[in-house]
């Protein structure tokens, strides 16, 4: 048994070239908030807003999907790096637990604070040179949610 498919003759997929990106070099302007096309345009436009394009080069950033990846990578880093200090402080002074608290919060809310822009940024820069979540040309449709949960705006 055939099955043919009216007006499709020929199914074998078009590959769509695209230019390889730097990875590490994207990421590494993303965390320093930069645009990871160009270099020059700045990433963010507040603390943690994405810019909808770069200035610089007019490259879309919109679409990226950094989402909670930058949170869980701040505090796997800071945590990693505090915890062992606070260990230790711990271990060979053994101070008062107030100690700990003015010591230790303020140190992480600090750390965690400065690391998130830079952590986001690479993210950002990773997503735009592995053409993910829009940052694809040939993309049709990528930087739209896939699914639908109901409940739309019907007997509106």
């Amino acid at each position: 048994m055939t099955v043919t498919y009216a007006g499709l003759t020929d199914l074998t997929p078009v590959p769509a070239s695209k230019p390889k990106r730097d990875v590490a070099r994207a990421m590494l302007l993303g965390a320093k908030g930069l645009c990871p096309n160009c270099g020059e345009g700045r990433l963010f436009g507040k603390y943690l807003k994405v810019e909808p394009t770069c200035k610089a080069c007019g490259e879309e950033l919109h679409h990226h999907r950094a989402d909670d990846a930058p949170p869980y990578f701040t505090i796997f880093i800071v945590g990693h790096i505090i915890l062992p200090i606070a260990l230790a402080v711990e271990v060979a002074f053994v101070p008062d637990m107030w100690v700990h608290f003015v010591l230790w919060l303020p140190l992480i809310v600090i750390s965690s604070l400065l690391a998130l822009p830079p952590i986001k940024g690479a993210l950002i820069g990773l997503q735009w040179a592995n053409y993910m979540h829009g940052f694809d040309p040939n993309a049709i449709g990528d930087d739209q949610p896939m699914y639908d949960f109901g409940g739309g705006n019907e007997g509106r």
